[in-house]
């Protein structure tokens, strides 16, 4: 099979388009002819030879990167109900990596079917990026008495956040980086789509609010954006973070916690750990459901060392999602 290699941490140019051996489902699993793969930004730190704080162990080299995949499957291990020949399946591979393949292995019980009407790419960003956002919303509870800022709205997660709030009947801001993404968020149901390129995005945001304030900020990029959005947070208003990919997290001190009444919380970690097969099945019903559509940007499976740099960069809309 033709599969994406690292043999060498370091740079996307590390990650070699080659052949490979085939591999063979074990007992309890199965084999799957991968139509989508997912691409995660910890792909990228992995690559570098760091996991950035997060439980995915580094690697062994060589390796094939990649945790989430979608596809068909074309034969079963020892032990596994043959009637799994044939149906298309997702699934995320855990602890496992594997997926940038044409073939991948995993194991039956984490295995879900795919209706027909449901695209490879859909499913690969739901069982992994979908899974993240329903634990964050799963916290969130949001309502239609909120007013909602989504930073990075243009990205994977901030985009199932825009949704989300939509279909809760809140009023959603979203945060995107130039017009093009902008008018994606907007296109998505965000009633405020705004560009936080503009050195005045805040100042012109709270005069367009006048007197609502915003009840909850769901930030997952930290930096300058979410400090400013931070900001803006009104009295008794709720902050969840799930990320700084704008180069540090929000600061905040007990004090400006208690002065504005606010409460703060890190999504991630122990809170999902425990329930993500239950927060699997919510992304991917919303999915099934047509509630929730993932912006994605597909790349060639060959073509994994430009997708990484596009994550990194911040080129990208969406899901990033490699096509054997």
């Amino acid at each position: 099979m033709k599969a994406i290699r690292l043999h060498e941490f370091g740079p996307a140019e590390n990650l070699r388009y080659e052949e490979a051996p085939d591999p063979t489902p074990d007992p309890g699993m199965v084999l799957i002819q991968v139509e989508a793969a997912g691409v995660h930004l910890v792909d990228t730190m992995i690559r570098s030879g760091s996991t950035g704080g997060s439980p995915i162990p580094v690697p062994e080299l060589p390796t094939i990167p990649g945790r989430e995949v979608s596809g068909r499957v074309t034969a079963v291990g020892p032990g596994v109900d043959s009637s799994w020949i044939g149906k298309r399946v997702v699934v995320h591979l855990g602890m496992v990596p594997g997926g940038y393949a044409e073939l991948a292995v995993a194991k039956v019980e984490s295995l879900y079917e795919l209706p027909d009407h449901v695209d490879a790419a859909q499913a690969v960003a739901a069982i992994g990026t979908g899974r993240t956002t329903a634990g964050i919303l799963s916290q969130a509870k949001l309502s239609a008495d909120d007013v909602v800022l989504a930073t990075a709205a243009a990205g994977g997660i901030g985009s199932y956040l825009v949704q989300a709030g939509r279909n809760a009947g809140a009023t959603v801001i979203g945060l995107a980086g130039g017009p093009t993404k902008v008018d994606l968020v907007r296109s998505l149901g965000a009633q405020y789509a705004i560009d936080y390129t503009d050195p005045e995005w805040a100042s012109a945001l709270k005069a367009e609010l006048g007197d609502r304030e915003i009840t909850v900020l769901l930030d997952g990029v930290g930096g300058a954006s979410g400090q400013r959005a931070f900001e803006l947070l009104g009295v008794g208003g709720r902050v969840l973070m799930f990320g700084w990919s704008g180069g540090g997290s929000i600061e905040f001190t007990h004090e400006d916690l208690m002065a504005r009444g606010l409460t703060a919380g890190w999504a991630l970690g122990a809170k999902m750990t425990s329930q993500l097969r239950a927060l699997e099945a919510a992304a991917l019903e919303e999915t099934v459901s047509g509630r929730w559509h993932a912006l994605t940007t597909t790349f060639p499976l060959s073509e994994a060392a430009a997708a990484h740099r596009a994550l990194e960069t911040r080129a990208t809309t969406g899901k990033v999602v490699l096509i054997p």
